[in-house]
């Protein structure tokens, strides 16, 4: 029997289903930047803790490519290319993992209260991203690597 390792990257704006999508495909392998805002069941959104958000986001998903979790979920806006990157980055390090890169494109309304006006900044800016558009540091691209 073969085992599949897959690594989907989950993208929409706010209340675009991302969350949902994830938890159904990962389960508790399903990662977003939110969870470190989330204390007691409460989410308490600071945006000057976004660095260590995201680095905590990151962190949970090499943890888990490192102990071969079969499915991983990142579900994170990712409007633009450089924040999928850093989860490419991680691919190249383990290239069994086939990368799914998945748009959200529903309006289920934001779960989290973001401001309409942030969400239409996030879509102003929302940009085409693909791993073929990704250059590694150093220049390797794995075998197979799912297009």
């Amino acid at each position: 029997m073969t085992v599949m390792y897959t690594l989907y990257l989950i993208r929409g704006l706010p209340g675009s289903g991302k969350s949902t999508l994830g938890q159904q495909l990962a389960g508790s392998h399903s990662f977003e930047a939110d969870d470190y805002f989330m204390k007691d069941g409460v989410y308490t959104f600071d945006p000057s803790l976004l660095p260590n958000a995201h680095a905590s986001c990151q962190l949970h998903v090499l943890t888990s490519m490192k102990e071969m979790v079969t499915e991983i979920a990142v579900c994170n806006t990712f409007s633009e290319q450089w924040e999928v990157d850093p989860y490419l980055e991680m691919w190249k390090e383990h290239p069994i993992y086939t990368v799914n890169i998945i748009e959200c494109q529903n309006d289920f309304g934001s779960t989290h209260g973001v401001p309409e006006q942030t969400v239409q900044d996030m879509e102003d800016r929302w940009e085409k991203v693909h791993q073929q558009n990704f250059v590694p540091a150093g220049g390797f691209v794995p075998e197979g690597d799912g297009q």
